[in-house]
């Protein structure tokens, strides 16, 4: 009885131990169980960081923005964009195209930016930004800390082959120098040549063209995009609606009321007959309204649209018909500032005649709008009373003989009644005086660039900057590279903040754009190469080729182009020496617009040549307004008056040649212009 006490009393106490030791097992398991998972929650929060961090890495390395100092404007390049930055005094210029000599396209996605107080250059370049392209349009807001916005543009193989329209549409954050793709389902069709304008926060975009490869075609339409609401409408015009004409490379101006559109280039197509390109001179106002939503009426459109066409009141300070020129912005005066351009004549399916530009327009935005005097200021000479000319120096007649005549150098003089020699000297104790210089070297004029199209402008503040542009000679294209500004308060000079590394040729077969030796052997064979700052220099007449073919160079004074041509053997001759001196391709800009040609009138030279007279007459002159067109017209008649006898000579040679008058007065027309060849920077 006592052994089953005990046993059952070691199997209770067994059963006891057990279940205590089963409860600290599931204790323990429970504890490692803890452990582990807090392991491996640890672990995967690890993780999980680490791949955050890997993540921001990679975008990070994708978007990495390399900022550099580079020394001077951007590489030589045409079609590029310059806009003023809307949040600070810089200049921001993006992409452009650049035809090297092989005939190689290469095209640009870098930007730069120009800061005018240090006068330096940095260069942005990021890898999530748009392709390369040119003649794309770029517009700026100040939204945001300031932004940039750029839509479409072209792009090509590097030996042309093939030939792209861009319609993507980009945002650069100035203040992160980041770029950042907008993607909408509804948006403008690609194209090239069309310009884009700021109104309040919308983009307003209009025109260019799209060329497939079979014609070119110009576009009139015109889209808005709401930079709040970040969409693209297209505003739909009724069809009696009075619209500006499709085009591209037009001028394109926002003001308080609404935008300004001048000018641009087009193509004509007529079946049977070749394209032929277009320069357009009209000017039209994109007038602007907001509208408010009434309260219990469904809303309106936010904007209302309407095109005005401007006339001219006058035509006195207007720029003559042109394509090529670029006009911007100058906030502070709500004025256009239009530089250069070019004027074509085609003359046959493969040959264009063509004069450049380098002259400055202002026009006034308000109102009815009106072109105004940018001629450039003369400095005040010392002991100078305005309004009042030096008194001119009365000639000492005085009876001599033939031995004074010999000692002073004179022995041709007027007679006088008696038969008696009258001769112009200078006493003995009386010092000669000092001559006149040729050029004065404070003419402002001798500061102007050489003449241009398709140069890139910006105004910040008060002063204009002018970066490249295309030049062309014979059949040759020059992209510049050099850069100008000018104080358009002041108007006194154009300062050259870096000269171009361009050689230009005073031939127009022979010449190398990158061949920097030919400043220093070209005179050697023959040739004449010029330096950039002396090729179409305003005040310079420039002929080249042998000397037994052309003129000599005749002075700016009309007393000595009359001298030079009484000193010629005869008629018949000086009028072959000017027909080649006229055919010459590396005739200046100024020898051009002053010299008459064949089958011109009087009317038909000053009418082609007004603004050269006008400048002259401006720097000889205190009188302004129609007395100044007069005296320039009266500057024009006499140089007409003197070539006129070689003039006749030379239309007695063609005619015996068999050419009618219409014949003759149409190759003046030509000859007017100067030779290019066909150019698809014109588009």
């Amino acid at each position: 009885m006592a052994k089953k006490k005990a046993s059952a009393g070691d199997s209770k106490a067994a059963a006891k131990a057990a279940k205590k030791a089963k409860a600290a097992q599931k204790i323990e398991r429970k504890e490692t169980k803890k452990k582990s998972k807090s392991k491996d929650e640890e672990e995967d929060d690890q993780d999980l960081e680490a791949i955050l961090d890997g993540m921001r890495r990679e975008w990070e390395a994708a978007h990495k923005v390399t900022e550099e100092l580079v020394e001077g404007p951007p590489s030589r390049r045409a079609n590029a964009t310059f806009t003023p930055c809307p949040s600070g005094n810089f200049i921001w210029s993006i992409g452009g195209e650049y035809f090297s000599d092989d005939g190689k396209a290469h095209f640009y996605n870098d930007v730069f930016r120009y800061s005018p107080e240090k006068d330096e250059w940095r260069k942005f370049v990021s890898p999530t930004c748009p392709g390369p392209r040119s003649a794309h349009a770029v517009v700026a807001s100040p939204a945001g800390g300031g932004k940039l916005f750029l839509f479409g543009g072209e792009f090509s193989s590097l030996h042309q082959n093939s030939f792209h329209h861009y319609r993507d549409f980009w945002c650069f954050d100035i203040s992160t120098h980041m770029w950042d793709r907008i993607e909408t389902k509804v948006r403008p069709s690609a194209r090239s040549g069309h310009r884009m304008a700021m109104w309040k926060h919308f983009i307003v975009l209009f025109g260019g063209f799209y060329d497939p490869g079979i014609r070119t075609n110009y576009l009139n339409d015109l889209w808005l995009f709401d930079t709040q609401e970040y969409k693209w409408k297209q505003f739909e015009f009724k069809d009696n609606d009075r619209k500006p004409s499709p085009r591209s490379g037009f001028s394109f101006l926002p003001s308080v009321d609404g935008i300004l559109l001048h000018g641009g280039y087009c193509k004509e197509y007529v079946k049977g007959s070749r394209p032929v390109g277009v320069m357009l001179d009209d000017t039209w106002f994109l007038r602007l309204t907001l509208n408010t939503p009434t309260e219990g009426e469904p809303p309106p459109e936010p904007l209302t649209l309407k095109w005005e066409r401007r006339k001219r009141p006058t035509t006195a300070y207007a720029p003559s018909l042109r394509s090529g020129c670029t006009m911007a912005l100058w906030p502070a005066k709500n004025m256009g500032i239009l530089f250069g351009g070019v004027t074509d004549e085609d003359i046959s399916e493969e040959t264009m005649e063509s004069v450049f530009h380098n002259d400055l327009y202002g026009y006034q935005m308000t109102g009815n709008g009106r072109w105004v005097s940018m001629t450039l200021k003369r400095p005040k000479k010392k002991g100078q009373v305005k309004g009042k000319k030096p008194a001119p120096t009365k000639p000492v007649y005085e009876d001599v003989d033939e031995d004074e005549n010999d000692r002073y150098g004179s022995d041709e003089g007027d007679a006088d009644e008696d038969g008696k020699k009258l001769s112009v000297i200078t006493k003995p104790n009386t010092p000669p005086p000092a001559p006149e210089p040729e050029i004065d070297p404070d003419d402002p004029n001798l500061t102007i660039p050489i003449p241009r199209y398709n140069a890139m402008l910006a105004v910040l503040r008060n002063t204009l900057y002018i970066y490249g542009g295309i030049f062309e000679r014979g059949s040759r294209e020059y992209t510049l590279d050099d850069f100008y500004a000018l104080s358009l308060d002041k108007l006194d000079k154009y300062v050259c903040l870096k000269d171009s590394g361009v050689v230009i040729s005073a031939e127009a077969e022979e010449s190398s754009e990158d061949d920097e030796d030919d400043d220093d052997d070209g005179d050697d064979d023959g040739e004449s190469t010029l330096a950039p700052d002396s090729v179409l220099s305003p005040t310079s007449t420039v002929y080249s080729g042998d000397d037994d073919e052309n003129l000599a160079v005749i002075e700016e004074e009309d007393a000595e182009i009359v001298k030079v041509v009484d000193d010629m053997k005869s008629l018949r001759s000086q009028a072959a020496e000017f027909m080649g001196v006229a055919r010459d391709a590396a005739r200046s800009v100024e020898d051009t617009l002053s010299t008459p040609l064949p089958g011109e009138t009087l009317a038909m030279f000053y009418a082609r040549s007004r603004e050269y007279w006008a400048g002259k007459a401006h720097g000889i002159s205190d009188n302004r307004g129609k007395m100044l067109r007069r005296d320039g017209f009266a500057l024009a008649s006499e140089r007409y008056e003197a070539y006129k006898p070689v003039l006749e000579e030379v239309e007695k040679i063609l005619a015996e040649a068999g050419l009618d008058e219409e014949e003759i007065r149409k190759g003046a027309a030509a000859g007017a212009a100067g030779p290019s060849a066909q150019n698809r920077n014109r588009r």
